[in-house]
Parts: C-alpha cells; structure tokens; sequence
C-alpha cells in the first residue's frame, strides 16, 4: 500500500522526483531511500526463501511438504517480480537517476546475474509443479535435481551482492 501510494505520487510529478536532489530537498532523498528500502528487503526475503526451499528438498518429502514448497516457490516469485519493480522504479525515480545506471557497466552485470539466477531457477520450479500434480512421494533422486538447480542460484547470490555493493 505504501509503495503503491508512493507510486501514484510519483507518476503525478515525474519529471521533479526524477531529478537529483537540490539544498534540503528531502523528498526526492527520502523517495529514493523507500524505493532502495524496498529493493533490499524483497532481495533478501529472496534469499530467504530460496534457502528454505533449498533445505526442503534436503530429503524426500510428501505430499504436504511438497505443497508447502510450491508456496514457497511462489513467493519466490513474486518476491523476485517485487524486487525488480522497485529495482526498476529506483531506475526512473531514483536519485541517481536513469542515466547513471544504464551506463554502468557493474549495473548491466548485476541484472545480468540477476537474469541468470531466474532463468536457474526455472528448472526447480517445473518440478516443483510437477510434483504438487502428482500426489505420491517424490524420489531423493528427483528432490537431488532441483536442489542443484537451487544451489546454482545460491552460489551466484554472493556475486549479485557485490555487483550491487559496487554500483
């Protein structure tokens, strides 16, 4: 609700709040501060629950378990969807501004990670589905699959930390 508040105040002054902040405007510097707040908080309930699902599928589970994963998994997404529409709007109405980004070569690296974690965690997410439909136990060999697809995207964290670090 506050960000959507936000957002609606931001799309009736664009063209100000795009700009970098001048004297003592706070407006522009706490903006951006929301934006930023928001971005971090949804990149670390990512890792989060990635890392939840990750220890799930540490052993064979059943049917309610495998449930409890497809819901985490689905607000693995939408906590990844969250994190890039904050990412976006710091982007367009951040202090630092569209331009200083999109010329930052460490930006286009950091969603170049970003863009390969997703892609990595597609896989995990297509078993997840396809285990919720099916209603018997699910292997350890299969559990195994998706939880080196989930590691994959774990190893690479570290690294978005640090190209985020030095933006």
């Amino acid at each position: 609700l506050l960000c959507w508040r936000m957002a609606s105040a931001l799309a009736k002054d664009r063209k100000s709040a795009a700009q970098p902040p001048q004297g003592n405007d706070m407006t522009a510097v706490t903006v951006d501060a929301l934006w930023a707040w928001a971005h971090h908080l949804c990149a670390f309930a990512l890792i989060a629950i990635l890392f939840s699902e990750w220890c799930l599928t540490a052993q064979e589970q059943e049917h309610s378990g495998i449930c409890r994963l497809a819901r985490l998994d689905m607000c693995y997404g939408l906590c990844a969807a969250l994190m890039l529409a904050a990412g976006i709007a710091r982007l367009i109405w951040g202090a630092k501004g569209w331009s200083f980004y999109t010329g930052n070569t460490l930006f286009w690296a950091k969603l170049g990670c970003f863009a390969l974690v997703g892609l990595l965690s597609v896989r995990p997410s297509i078993l997840i589905f396809k285990w919720r439909r099916e209603a018997g136990r699910i292997s350890a060999e299969s559990m195994r699959t998706a939880r080196i697809w989930m590691t994959l995207q774990l190893i690479l964290i570290p690294a978005l930390l640090l190209l985020a670090t030095l933006i």
